[in-house]
């Protein structure tokens, strides 16, 4: 059974059977073409001549008045036999008034009935076509021989038949043209030569893969691109798109029929299109925001024999991990303000103790009451001014972590803030978090033990709500940003620590995510003493089941 299963064809040897085969038609339409101008030829001549000949035999006087005569057949024998050597045609034949052949070159049909192409010939019309004569096919012309005396006047005294044997298909071929074969040898041997480096060109450009094994990639291929979890987006040398599966095109929001279109049309600029086209310098686990996800994205180069074919980019949605990694760096904040407070406890426990063992009694009570009033004037400061609890707490904790950080926290004269809804609370502690955690790390870089009272570090927060919004200014006394990265600190993820060249995750993308989410807007601006950043978050009225009151749920959860 294997050894007379039949090999299959490659690519190459199917395409050349195709293209012989094409070859063929063509070839065999030329020469039916050439048979059909030949046979059309040869019936438009050679019907006027025997035509002419016809009607020359039958007005000849001789003829007439040997058809009146008594026994014609040994009379008119030499004209016709005359006639056929003048003219070269295949047969002559004459018949008389009653459509019995008299003479003729083919002595078989010798008193046989004529056989007419048109029955109005025996009417005195003349005729001309093809009829069939002893089996052979032949182009005839049958002219009626008319009386020319005083007696036969108009009487019709006969018919004269005059026949061309048509030529054969390859006479007509011979015929056609003298060089009818020299032109289809070349025509056979250029489409073979044509056909053979066709089929090289294209083995050669699918890699020597045969149609089941291309077949195969594109399905393995589409099964892969389809199977995975992250996006995969392909670029060509000119920036198109030559292939995206289903999840890079939710994530970047592309339209359904992106192929083959630039990232110009589709609209991508900014950080998204540096990473795809590699314009910026390449590195591993990219951050970028786009349109509310942030995305992690890996640029991979694709070089064949030395030619850049293009670019491949992967890209993981970190939108969920980000929410998260804020969380636990809520977590991480409230760890260090536990180790801020244990380590500043710790040295006021040293202290009292060194003045107790000393005996220094009284210096201890005072001791207390000063630390008393420090931390009673900082709680009225915070929670006179800010009424939400939560973000008075956000504020509390950040100073302490500040203080061991050599960085004096401010709430500013002009802060004034009411009690928010509990989601809101949240949206503008996380934002006003970030915010602060970056302004410290900006201060702290210009704080040490060098540094005079006028010129110690410091973070100033302002924060104030009126009927529609809520807007967080926060100050710092930090290097401020560079102009340039104005905008891009938002966008590539990076904090305060961009100005000096470093990248520091996304905790300003997810600050823009979530005041964009309110309807609001952040900027960042550089003053004389450091760097500014204002926050505008949107924020609902509030309801009277929100206001606190003896009969309000928070005042019951703060009771």
């Amino acid at each position: 059974m294997v050894a007379i299963t039949s090999r299959r064809r490659s690519l190459a040897g199917q395409l050349l059977f195709l293209q012989l085969a094409i070859i063929v038609v063509v070839l065999v339409a030329v020469a039916a073409v050439s048979l059909a101008q030949s046979a059309a030829t040869f019936n438009r001549v050679e019907g006027r001549r025997v035509a002419a000949l016809g009607e020359q035999l039958a007005g000849s006087p001789l003829l007439r008045d040997r058809l009146t005569r008594p026994a014609p057949r040994e009379t008119i024998a030499p004209l016709v036999q005359n006639a056929l050597t003048q003219s070269g045609v295949t047969t002559v034949t004459v018949a008389d008034d009653r459509g019995r052949v008299v003479s003729s070159t083919n002595p078989t049909l010798v008193g046989e009935p004529v056989l007419l192409g048109d029955p109005r010939v025996a009417e005195g019309r003349s005729w001309s076509g093809e009829l069939e004569v002893n089996g052979s096919r032949e182009l005839v012309a049958q002219v009626p021989v008319l009386g020319a005396g005083e007696e036969n006047l108009g009487r019709q005294l006969g018919v004269v038949v005059i026949g061309e044997a048509s030529p054969t298909w390859s006479q007509r071929l011979v015929g056609a043209s003298s060089y009818l074969f020299t032109y289809l040898g070349i025509a056979s041997l250029l489409g073979v030569l044509g056909s053979w480096l066709l089929a090289r060109r294209i083995k050669r450009q699918t890699l020597g893969l045969e149609p089941r094994e291309i077949a195969g990639l594109a399905e393995h291929r589409e099964a892969l691109l389809h199977g995975i979890a992250e996006g995969v987006v392909a670029l060509d040398p000119q920036q198109r798109i030559t292939l995206v599966n289903a999840v890079g095109r939710r994530l970047l929001d592309l339209p359904e029929h992106c192929l083959g279109r630039s990232l110009a049309e589709l609209g991508i600029a900014g950080r998204l299109r540096d990473v795809l086209a590699g314009a910026g310098p390449q590195a591993r686990d990219q951050v970028v925001v786009r349109r509310g996800r942030v995305l992690v994205m890996n640029r991979m180069t694709v070089d064949k024999d030395g030619h850049r074919l293009g670019s491949v980019t992967t890209l993981r949605d970190r939108t969920e991990l980000a929410r998260l990694e804020q969380e636990i760096g809520s977590f991480r904040s409230t760890t260090e303000l536990l180790r801020a407070q244990t380590h500043e406890f710790a040295n006021q426990l040293h202290t009292i103790s060194g003045l107790i063992q000393i005996g220094e009694h009284d210096e201890v009570v005072r001791y207390v009451d000063a630390l008393s009033r420090r931390r009673a004037s900082l709680d009225v400061t915070v929670t006179g001014r800010i009424q939400d609890t939560a973000v008075a707490a956000l504020l509390m904790a950040k100073s302490a972590v500040a203080a061991e950080r050599r960085v004096e926290l401010r709430i500013s004269d002009r802060t004034g803030l009411d009690r928010l809804p509990p989601d809101v609370s949240a949206d503008v502690a996380t934002v006003l978090g970030n915010l602060v955690d970056n302004a410290v790390d900006a201060a702290a870089g210009t704080a040490g033990p060098g540094v005079g009272a006028d010129d110690a570090a410091w973070v100033e927060v302002e924060l104030r709500r009126d009927a529609s919004s809520v807007e967080i200014v926060v100050r710092d006394s930090g290097p401020g940003v560079a102009p340039e990265l104005a905008q891009e600190v938002f966008t590539h993820g990076f904090t305060t620590k961009a100005a000096q060249g470093g990248e520091r995750g996304i905790g300003l993308a997810l600050t823009r995510l979530v005041c964009h989410r309110r309807d609001g807007e952040i900027a960042v601006t550089n003053t004389g003493d450091g760097a500014m950043f204002t926050a505008r978050m949107s924020v609902p009225p509030v309801t009277p089941d929100q206001v606190p009151g003896p009969a309000g749920p928070l005042l019951e959860e703060a009771r």
